[in-house]
């Protein structure tokens, strides 16, 4: 279950094995959220100095992810990392300090015509590239759709699952009409991210602590930093920095981006009030509904040039939000590990939460 690059990925490689598998999306489409409302950012390590298992994951599935999506990829950039002045909770020593553990590059900067050298401690120019959302999901739908062992249900539900013998009987339900039907499957994979516990809930199995929050990404230009990329790290700050293959630059900000925060199992919040079609149960697709929240974008970009020279110019487009969440565990340390919960045994029900592109090969590891 789950239409997105976790669940077109663990399709295509079951059905690599000989399985035959049916792909179950709650929306009319496949991949219209997070898996495309990202900051585009191929993993290296960087963004997780207080987590350093977050980091070596990071940078262990790298490699592979890059040489197999070689054509979605921006290579053509400069990825710098700065550390703020005030109230970062990573100074510039323990920064080296960890990049030098995990055996990433870090070369302090001293002068660059871009920046702002007065509120950084210090700037470092890192390697780290940019994965275009579009192109992979592109690619990733024309090969389950031209896979013959793999059917897909799209606007379908799970109402229910329930253990029949050694298999699953699960029911289905269809998003436009309500009708229903019933498959048998000898295991079931949950990769539905933010609907995870919907799905663990209709099989009577166990939830995962999570937490969850509305989130925008701003896309912007800039002629001066087209082929630059800054994240500042590590507290209440940002990062701006290519979308992929595409000419913009995706924009976010930790103290703007994240406009609603759920601390329930299930993605619940006030919004959902003013819009039926989305239910913690069901989340509808945010950058389309129109009780979703105001833009930050103005004060995105404000935070944003505090580490601008007077010479860069930002030009917002558009904005683009969705749920996203997060283990509970995971509060203090901002960890993103990938995590495959094994829920049942004969039949077997994995559930897999990742907000990592480069994670998904994990599911090799256990299925």
């Amino acid at each position: 279950m789950g239409g997105g690059i976790f669940g077109c990925y663990a399709a295509l490689y079951l059905s690599g094995k000989g399985h035959r598998i049916c792909l179950v999306e709650s929306e009319g489409r496949l991949f219209t959220k997070a898996s495309i409302v990202n900051q585009a950012r191929l993993h290296s390590g960087y963004h997780y100095p207080r987590s350093v298992a977050t980091a070596l994951m990071s940078d262990d599935n790298k490699a592979r992810f890059t040489e197999e999506h070689r054509p979605f990829i921006n290579f053509e950039f400069e990825k710098y990392y700065a550390i703020d002045q005030y109230a970062s909770f990573t100074d510039a020593a323990q920064f080296e300090r960890f990049c030098q553990f995990i055996g990433i590059r870090c070369e302090r900067v001293h002068r660059h015509p871009l920046f702002n050298f007065e509120r950084m401690e210090a700037l470092y120019l890192t390697t780290e590239y940019s994965f275009d959302p579009m192109l992979i999901a592109g690619y990733y739908q024309q090969k389950v759709e031209e896979t013959p062992a793999i059917t897909i249900a799209l606007s379908t539900l799970v109402h229910q699952g329930q253990q029949q013998g050694t298999e699953w009987s699960v029911e289905l339900e269809s998003r436009r009409d309500g009708q229903r039907r019933t498959l048998h499957a000898a295991a079931v994979i949950n990769a539905t991210y933010s609907g995870s516990n919907a799905v663990n809930r209709s099989f009577g199995l166990q939830e995962i602590q999570l937490m969850h929050e509305i989130a925008e990404i701003a896309f912007v230009t800039s002629p001066q930093f087209k082929d630059v990329g800054i994240t500042v790290m590590d507290g209440q700050f940002g990062s701006l920095m290519p979308y992929g293959k595409t000419g913009m630059l995706s924009l976010s900000s930790v103290a703007y981006t994240h406009h609603q925060v759920s601390y329930e199992n299930l993605p619940q919040f006030d919004c959902q009030a003013r819009q039926q079609t989305c239910r913690p149960e069901a989340p509808a697709i945010c950058t389309e509904c129109p009780a979703r929240p105001a833009s930050g974008h103005h004060k995105m970009m404000t935070s944003m040039r505090q580490y601008l020279s007077d010479r860069v110019q930002l030009d917002y487009l558009s904005s683009s939000f969705t749920v996203k969440s997060k283990l509970k565990a995971n509060f203090v340390d901002d960890g993103r590990p990938t995590e495959i919960f094994c829920l049942h045994r004969d039949p077997d029900y994995f559930c897999i939460f990742a907000g990592k592109i480069n994670s998904i090969y994990e599911i090799e590891k256990v299925v």
